[in-house]
């Protein structure tokens, strides 16, 4: 998706990237451990951190044999399974919680309660739920191992809160928001994380809705969803430009991005459109039209607290945690370190088989959030065919300085691991 600035992840609502296990929808009053209430800071103001051989998730327990697996087809390393349950959107003194809840308190204010809120859905998904019941093509590019975390061929991580899209329209729900990790197999950089925060939004209408408007119900969905989303837009961001830009979706049509003039830039905030028939009419609304929208928490967070670091939202720093509060949107981040990046080099011939995607899981593996950026520098092929490609890999703590020892390492190990993993021939 073409936007203004470079930001984080979007949503379902975007184009490079579109984008429950059983019973997963159960318990949606449970009270879980990282709820916004119970998200107290430990030791010197420390969240905690997630128990990694059981998590709680909206009253569903899993273990870490239920999400990595020894199945050929599992690629979901302990790196991303230990983000499991760590729920940011759910802490109300966290960027993304009070962002979440300010989008809360828009909704409340102007809609009489009307939407109904989930934000502890299991992120243990089908692909049918991920994929098909959103019309995703059985051929698209977020279906790859690439791109997407398999815990096995019929079951995700998901990878958009639109996986809960049809089974909340089935059991009834007309106007809801729904608020989620969501995880995708991603490049390294600083507004990139394989975890991040989406909130989904969908308004059902009937017949008679429209009907007195003497507008049909495309176009009465349509206006009625710009409405909502400018006046959004003016709560999160104050009295700013905006701009509509028609773009293709293949869950909504039309289809339409909303983009903003904030801080001398055109900022992409969202993407929406009115809800395909088809999903409709598969969740018994055959007389219906409905709107849904989709946006990034972190893109938006980034901007409206000055985070200048994705990687600084799973920070339990005091020097950034303390910054927050409750309720207080838009407080700007103040830079607790300018501990400068080391760069390390390394090239390597590629086979058939090489993916960016794969190679940034394998540094993230080793060095975790120590690495920054991973960088293609350099690329050429050579008269027999092969091609030789050089990435440069930044590391830097957000917390404090590295050591020539740890980064060296570090760099060790990356260059094994990715020999080994990759089956590349170092140069």
């Amino acid at each position: 998706m073409a936007v203004a600035i470079s930001l984080v992840q979007s949503t379902l609502f975007s184009k490079p990237s579109i984008f429950l296990r059983r019973n997963a929808l159960k318990g949606f009053s449970f009270s879980i451990p990282f709820s916004s209430s119970s998200a107290q800071k430990t030791q010197s103001h420390k969240w905690r951190q997630p128990v990694v051989s059981v998590l709680e998730l909206g009253g569903v327990k899993i273990g870490k044999d239920d999400v990595v697996r020894d199945d050929p087809t599992n690629n979901v390393p302990d790196e991303i399974f230990s983000k499991l349950g760590m729920q940011l959107h759910r802490r109300d003194q966290h960027p993304i919680g009070i962002l979440k809840n300010a989008i809360y308190d828009y909704f409340d204010a102007n809609y009489s309660n009307k939407f109904d809120k989930f934000d502890n859905l299991c992120p243990i998904v089908s692909t049918k739920e991920n994929f098909d019941d959103v019309l995703v093509p059985p051929d698209h590019i977020s279906r790859s191992y690439n791109d997407t975390y398999y815990i096995d061929p019929q079951t995700v991580l998901r990878c958009h809160t639109s996986a809960h899209q049809a089974e909340l329209l089935r059991r009834g729900h007309t106007h809801f928001l729904v608020t989620g990790d969501v995880y995708r197999r991603d490049s390294i950089d600083s507004t990139h994380y394989p975890v991040f925060h989406q909130m989904e939004g969908v308004r059902v209408f009937l017949p008679g809705d429209w009907e007195a408007s003497g507008m049909d119900g495309t176009s009465y969905a349509a206006e009625d969803l710009k409405k909502c989303l400018e006046g959004l837009a003016r709560h999160l961001f104050g009295d700013v430009e905006m701009r509509w830009i028609d773009t293709y979706f293949p869950f909504t049509n039309p289809s339409f991005e909303l983009e903003i003039y904030f801080q001398e830039k055109w900022l992409e905030v969202l993407g929406c459109g009115v809800t395909e028939q088809e999903i409709l009419k598969k969740s018994g609304k055959t007389d219906n039209v409905a709107w849904a929208f989709g946006l990034g928490l972190e893109r938006l967070a980034m901007v409206l607290f000055g985070i200048p670091d994705i990687r600084l939202f799973w920070s339990t720093d005091e020097r950034f945690t303390s910054q927050f509060s409750k309720g207080q949107l838009g407080v700007k981040f103040k830079p607790f370190s300018k501990y400068p990046p080391c760069y390390k080099d390394m090239s390597f011939w590629i086979n058939e088989s090489f993916t960016e995607n794969n190679l940034c899981e394998v540094v993230r593996g080793v060095a975790g959030d120590l690495v920054e950026e991973v960088q293609l520098i350099d690329n050429f092929t050579n008269k027999k065919g092969m091609t030789s490609q050089c990435y440069r890999i930044a590391y830097r703590s957000m917390e404090r300085s590295l050591t020539d020892e740890e980064i060296n390492e570090l760099q060790w190990n990356v260059r094994e691991q990715v020999q080994s993993k990759l089956k590349v021939v170092l140069r």
